[in-house]
């Protein structure tokens, strides 16, 4: 009898640690069922929501598509014909000589003024090394560096622009051709300068035959060109310029 009370006792006990057990797992199966509910209604919710941001974004890019196109249009209604149908004309057979009516009136409306510094013999010689490719940019070496030994003539100081003459602060200088004379200017020079420089860069493309565009991007990317000369010219430049 003993030893059946016992047994019995020993099974009550292992009756009631598997009960336990049991509902602790239930408990946590409960507890798990409710986060994946609750990750599944989240997930829904970021599933809608991307969705609405992506339609968002597509209406969004519609709009500006649609905004640009009438922009363009409108662009095209205020360009002057003639200006286009001489850049059409030289298209046609792009060349660098300056005197067809297209790059004629480059020269006479952007690039003579802003070529047209103080200093009139160096800018001349400016311009010249600016047509035939041959001008060299280059910023003035850092003091702390150790100093290198050249074969080349100062013509004038940092303090000062060789092509308007004014006390500057001079972190570049120029190089014409093959020459050994440098030329120090000022940050408002070599942006004229460089804007020059990127127009002929882009006209010479063209007359190589390396830019495979339509007549109206390529005519437009012209006049941001031209703008950028107008804007060097009345002295708007990046500052790191």
């Amino acid at each position: 009898m003993e030893i059946r009370e016992k047994g019995s006792e020993f099974l009550k006990e292992e009756l009631y640690k598997a009960q336990k057990e049991l509902k602790l797992k239930d408990e946590e199966c409960e507890r798990l069922c409710k986060v994946r509910a609750q990750l599944e209604q989240e997930l829904e919710e970021l599933t809608a929501s991307l969705f609405e941001e992506a339609h968002k974004m597509v209406r969004e890019a519609n709009m500006k598509q649609a905004t640009s196109e009438k922009q363009l249009k409108e662009a095209w209604g205020k360009v002057d014909t003639t200006l286009f149908a001489e850049f059409q004309a030289w298209r046609a057979s792009p060349t660098l000589d300056k005197s067809c009516p297209f790059l004629e009136r480059v020269y006479r409306e952007d690039v003579g003024p802003c070529l047209d510094f103080t200093v009139q013999e160096l800018s001349a010689l400016v311009r010249t090394a600016v047509e035939d490719n041959t001008l060299t940019i280059e910023p003035v070496a850092s003091q702390t560096l150790p100093a290198v030994k050249v074969p080349t003539v100062e013509c004038n100081n940092t303090n000062t622009c060789a092509l308007s003459g004014l006390a500057r602060t001079c972190h570049h200088r120029i190089r014409l051709g093959d020459s050994d004379s440098h030329y120090y200017i000022s940050p408002s020079s070599r942006a004229r300068i460089t804007a020059v420089c990127n127009f002929f860069t882009y006209i010479r493309y063209i007359q190589q035959g390396l830019v495979r565009q339509d007549a109206e991007p390529m005519f437009w990317e012209i006049m941001r060109l031209r703008k950028g000369m107008s804007l060097a010219k009345l002295g708007f430049f990046p500052q790191e310029a």
